[in-house]
């Protein structure tokens, strides 16, 4: 397992530079599977989607992030947040576009190499799940294809 650490800036919306980021380590490290280890700051706004419901509410801020967890593959993300407002009240859920860094975010990406996250119909949940598997080798140093 290898690490990548980031510090997000103000301003910044967590989900989206996590996205970035994996794609850009998928491309140039050819990474296949990755998940949050560690994460914790501070959000001006946040979006979560709550269990059983297909839209995003809107979490005004400021907001401490205590937790976030989850998988990120070729097929997107899946990550779940808990998030504590000024009076500690805490909410959690799936988290969207739209949550605004405040202050610093600082989020540790464990890489999986050797591995392969993809999202696929599961016919008895309805949704696009996580299949993981052993990423196929890559070509050994040298070799080309004859096609």
């Amino acid at each position: 397992m290898k690490v990548h650490v980031l510090r997000l800036a103000p301003g910044d919306d967590l989900r989206a530079v996590l996205e970035v980021t994996f794609a850009d380590l998928s491309r140039t490290q050819g990474i296949s599977a990755a998940c949050i280890v560690s994460a914790v700051g501070s959000l001006s706004n946040a979006v979560l989607r709550y269990a059983a419901r297909s839209e995003g509410s809107d979490i005004g801020g400021p907001l401490e992030l205590l937790m976030l967890s989850g998988t990120l593959g070729l097929d997107g993300a899946h990550l779940h947040a808990s998030l504590a407002d000024g009076h500690g009240t805490v909410k959690g859920g799936h988290l969207m576009p739209g949550c605004i860094v405040r202050t610093t975010a600082e989020v540790v990406i464990a890489l999986l190499p050797g591995w392969e996250f993809r999202r696929e119909l599961d016919q008895a949940t309805g949704y696009n799940e996580l299949t993981a598997r052993p990423s196929p080798a890559p070509p050994a140093k040298g070799s080309e294809s004859q096609e």
